[in-house]
């Protein structure tokens, strides 16, 4: 292994831990050691071993072999309960709260304040606590008898951020904490976890995104094929090199995009408009072409695309394909145009989980392989063609797409317009919480795509991402375009003075 976790006292350690599954083995010899009151991140690809090392924490798993250390002393294994005791509490990234609980219910689920002497609840100490904190580390006041079904995902995380200070917690897992988030309320967030460091509250940081782990952590473990491969300072240690080590090849070449010479206009859009969100939104798409959209939440990016599917309907404007103009009135009659849209929650949007691989790649595209009765061999084989195409890693093509990792999840949502022949893309937010190899992987097909004479539009909040795999981008800020930028000749800060508005201060005071 490849350096030091750092000379202060550890509070979690694991040393040379193995875990099997049956036949498979989750982790072949994992050690991590985490400093008391530092923020340490972990990462490694989907497969690594990091879910496995964290339910090792939690006590959701018992380790076959090696070593397991908290606050100085051994134990065989770990029980949820005794997680907690010990003060160790997960802030997950599924927001694990039972919807239909209120606030105050979910806050002391298991917990609850009671009349001493007495079963009975004491709901006046548990609002007055939970407001104390609500206050102290959020400067907010979130309805006790608010449903947790009703609240954003930023509240439902503050909801359990807080359900964990009101323990006073020695130690907080934070697995993937940004994934459900906008910039802001990720912004929001590091100011907490940099707070609750300083006051002595040790972080174990998970994520996908390096930019995270290099703008947080005081020190980072790479795992990779179920071991640790290296533990070094952050500040030190640039995110390039950190991913390099997460795939074990150089990552230079992150944004794999070919050179595409752009033919006839496919999609043209004129004047675009939607009641009190977006407002004469104009832009051209050539074949082959991959345009970028981003802007800040409510900046009406993300209302063109949905419009632009007929989710939306527009209140003026005219969308034309292929020189006719057309009127996508729901997703049917988009996808009839031709128009496929990959959705940001792809779990929820994007796939049905409980269904194959298979039945997900060609559930657009029926009609192609239905004459009275569905022919399971031609479905088959055009599945089996994408999953090489596409390199989904998949033990079958029946295999439930919920047992796949989240970027061949992602994949499979691709793979099912591409069995429908579609010609424009729109991809929202398209490597949302996939890990680094997946990411080159879903750009890579971007380019793909646009090499076959599609067009591609990819709404994301990663600038880099953007400039990496477009040709242009439209910055949106409070329902207009703004700006347009080429790509090859733009810079990350020129982008986000734009979408942050700055530009247009500037340009409004000169």
């Amino acid at each position: 292994m490849i350096g030091t976790a750092g000379n202060g006292e550890a509070i979690i350690r694991l040393e040379n831990i193995v875990k099997h599954f049956g036949g498979a083995t989750a982790l072949s010899g994992a050690s991590l050691t985490v400093v008391r009151g530092s923020i340490h991140g972990l990462v490694g690809q989907n497969g690594a071993g990091k879910s496995t090392l964290i339910k090792l924490i939690a006590g959701l798993h018992r380790p076959d072999e090696g070593r397991l250390e908290i606050d100085g002393r051994s134990y065989d294994r770990l029980t949820p309960h005794l997680a907690e005791e010990l003060g160790i509490h997960f802030i997950h990234q599924d927001r694990l709260l039972v919807p239909t609980f209120t606030v105050g219910e979910a806050l002391f689920l298991g917990r609850e304040l009671r009349f001493p002497g007495t079963p009975f609840l004491d709901r006046g100490a548990m609002r007055r606590k939970s407001a104390e904190v609500l206050e102290r580390y959020f400067g907010l006041a979130l309805p006790h008898s608010a449903l947790i079904a009703d609240l954003s995902a930023a509240e439902k995380q503050i909801v359990q951020i807080t359900r964990a200070l009101i323990a006073n917690p020695k130690v907080l897992v934070f697995d993937e904490p940004t994934a459900a988030l906008v910039r802001r309320e990720a912004d929001l967030l590091f100011q907490l976890i940099r707070r609750l460091s300083s006051e002595g509250v040790t972080i174990l940081y998970i994520s996908h995104y390096l930019g995270e782990i290099a703008d947080l952590c005081d020190t980072v473990t790479v795992l990779r094929n179920g071991r640790d491969v290296a533990t070094l300072p952050v500040a030190k240690t640039s995110a390039a090199e950190i991913g390099a080590l997460m795939v074990n090849r150089d990552i230079g070449e992150l944004y794999p995009k070919p050179a595409v010479t752009p033919g006839e206009v496919l999609l043209e859009v004129d004047n675009l408009a939607l009641a009190d969100r977006f407002d004469a939104v104009s832009f051209s798409l050539r074949k082959g072409e991959v345009l970028g959209f981003t802007g800040l939440v409510g900046s009406g990016a993300k209302e063109v695309v949905r419009t632009l599917f007929g989710l939306d309907r527009p209140t003026g404007g005219t969308v034309s394909v292929k020189g006719e103009t057309v009127f996508c009135a729901d997703p049917a009659a988009a996808t009839d145009r031709h128009l496929a849209l990959v959705p940001e929650d792809r779990r929820r949007d994007g796939v049905a989980l409980d269904l194959s691989v298979t039945e997900n790649t060609t559930l657009a595209s029926l009609d192609r392989f239905s004459h009275g009765l569905i022919d399971r061999g031609a479905e088959r084989r055009q599945t089996e063609d994408l999953v090489r195409r596409l390199q989904i890693k998949t033990d079958s093509v029946d295999a439930l797409v919920k047992t796949l990792s989240g970027g061949n999840q992602q994949k499979v949502a691709i793979a099912k317009w591409l069995s429908r022949q579609s010609e424009i893309y729109l991809l929202d937010e398209p490597t949302t919480g996939v890990d680094i190899a997946a990411k080159v992987e879903i750009y890579r097909l971007i380019g793909e795509l646009a090499e076959r004479g599609a067009v591609v539009l990819v709404l994301s909040s990663d600038i880099e991402e953007l400039l990496g795999v477009t040709d242009r981008v439209l910055v949106f800020f409070r329902g207009r375009v703004t700006r347009q930028f080429i790509s090859s000749e733009t810079s990350p800060d020129e982008v986000l003075a734009d979408v942050t508005g700055a530009y247009e201060t500037l340009r409004h005071a000169g």
